[in-house]
């Protein structure tokens, strides 16, 4: 066991026994050796948490379930969850948004290497430069501090893509998108898609079909993208969890670069900070 395992392990213990929460929702192995979401209820399945780079998906999303009483007369249950520093990104934008109260989430913040999809090192960790959790309760951190890489360019890996041509830029978006069968896992591991009922499926007004033809395919992206930029936290859970292996995160980047460019925002920096796409002031000036 790893020494953030441990601590891992021990704060989720220490909230479970005092009361503090009623759920901590980590990381375990399954039946099969594979890293996945967990949820704890009770202080002695804390050891059942674990921590490694194969810990990749973002369980902030799993907070939707807990932002609501149960039931008449129950209070909103108060939950502790794992983060790592592009999680605890979308913890800001969440309390931003309404969505969650500050006093209902404990957040167990790890200090972070990077994550790993199939062995490698996902892109937007070999550039990334933020390594600690910009909101925690309990700080996990490593005997040795994590090294961060030299500062370069965050979004080199779109770079090429801006020097296609409109015609490149569509047949390979094209070719991308053909392959999606509208699972919609996308949709379901991102923490900033919690609308009630999706305008993909909704059905009055009807904005687009369940046919799996290129056009429909393309309206959902394009408009999931659009209904990110400027709330993408960058975690890359809907890329990880794609059984198409459709470059998603390569798309949200690139609206995350001109919303950053044009505004200077980063998501979820902190949780007073308002989104630039949520905002007006009559002295804003574009660069069009």
């Amino acid at each position: 066991m790893s020494a953030l395992e441990e601590q891992i392990r021990s704060a989720a213990r220490q909230y479970l026994e005092n009361g503090d929460v009623s759920v901590v929702i980590g990381y375990e192995r399954g039946p099969k050796g594979k890293v996945r979401p967990a949820f704890v209820h009770q202080a002695d399945d804390a050891e059942r948490l674990v921590w490694s780079p194969e810990c990749n998906l973002n369980l902030v999303t799993y907070l939707h379930n807990y932002k609501h009483s149960p039931r008449r007369g129950v209070p909103v249950p108060r939950v502790a969850v794992v983060v790592r520093p592009c999680d605890a990104r979308a913890v800001n934008l969440l309390l931003h948004e309404q969505q969650i109260k500050r006093e209902n989430v404990k957040v167990i913040g790890v200090t972070c290497a990077g994550s790993e999809v199939d062995g490698e090192l996902r892109q937007a960790c070999t550039v990334c430069q933020e390594r600690v959790p910009v909101i925690y309760d309990v700080l996990v951190e490593p005997e040795q501090p994590v090294e961060v890489p030299e500062a370069q360019d965050d979004y080199g890996d779109v770079a090429e893509m801006e020097s296609w041509t409109p015609g490149e830029r569509l047949e390979y978006w094209a070719k991308e998108f053909d392959r999606c069968i509208r699972c919609y896992a996308c949709r379901q591991a991102c923490p900033g898609c919690y609308c009630f009922e999706c305008v993909a499926e909704q059905v009055f007004p009807h904005w687009t079909s369940i046919a799996l033809e290129l056009p429909e395919k393309y309206f959902f992206h394009v408009m999931r993208a659009f209904h990110l930029a400027g709330r993408c936290v960058g975690c890359d859970a809907c890329e990880v969890v794609c059984p198409m292996d459709i470059p998603l995160s390569k798309l949200n980047r690139m609206l995350a670069k001109e919303v950053e460019a044009l505004f200077g925002y980063h998501t979820g920096d902190d949780p007073e900070t308002l989104p630039p796409l949520a905002t007006f002031s009559p002295e804003e000036r574009l660069r069009l």
